[in-house]
């Protein structure tokens, strides 16, 4: 069962995100339940679960992310080039945006980059030779506990990034998302309570 959600439900939330990256390709959304967890939960909580499920991977996720380093490596992708930071959406954010992030904008976050943390949702950007990308996490409440959207945008920056793309979705959809955010909610359950393994959303999008 997919996990993948229609994006006009993710849309429908009231979240910064959807003014900040307007003009920036959705590419997926998903929506991961998280039975459990006591009250007062936070943005911060779902990335400390969100860790613990990258580093529990299994190996076949893994060797993916190895791959692709190693491809990235040899032909340049990853390098660090000083005109990247001035295409950071960094300086898109607002005074009140800066004030109300709970981390400094450009704080690394993983192999990302923070742009903002609120107390229930986050953005954090990639860039490289293939992609401007952006990972949006955010967490509500519902009955018996927490809905996370996850969501991935992803700004072209060469005529390579839609093929590109294009040829890693089914790794990205079938395999590696799907793995992650069940060690994810491995993870939730472990430490805040709540069914282990439980399924996310399973209403796929239309594309």
């Amino acid at each position: 069962m997919t996990m993948r959600i229609d994006p006009g439900e993710f849309r429908a939330r009231p979240l910064r995100v959807h003014a900040l990256l307007h003009d920036v390709p959705l590419e997926d959304v998903w929506a991961i339940r998280l039975p459990g967890g006591g009250a007062g939960r936070t943005i911060q909580d779902v990335r400390t679960v969100f860790i613990a499920g990258v580093e529990a991977a299994p190996p076949v996720v893994k060797t993916l992310f190895r791959l692709r380093g190693r491809i990235g490596a040899r032909l340049g992708w990853d390098q660090q080039r000083p005109a990247w930071d001035a295409e950071s959406y960094v300086h898109r954010l607002s005074p009140a945006d800066r004030a109300q992030s709970m981390v400094a904008p450009g704080t690394p976050d993983g192999r990302l980059s923070l742009l903002y943390r609120f107390e229930n949702e986050q953005l954090s950007e990639r860039r490289n030779a293939t992609v401007h990308a952006f990972s949006s996490l955010s967490i509500g409440p519902m009955p018996g506990g927490y809905l996370v959207y996850w969501a991935i945008y992803v700004q072209p920056v060469h005529r390579f990034t839609r093929p590109y793309m294009r040829a890693i979705a089914p790794f990205r959809r079938l395999v590696v998302y799907p793995a992650l955010i069940r060690k994810v909610q491995n993870a939730w359950a472990e430490r805040y309570g709540g069914e282990s393994g439980a399924e996310s959303r399973g209403r796929h999008e239309n594309s």
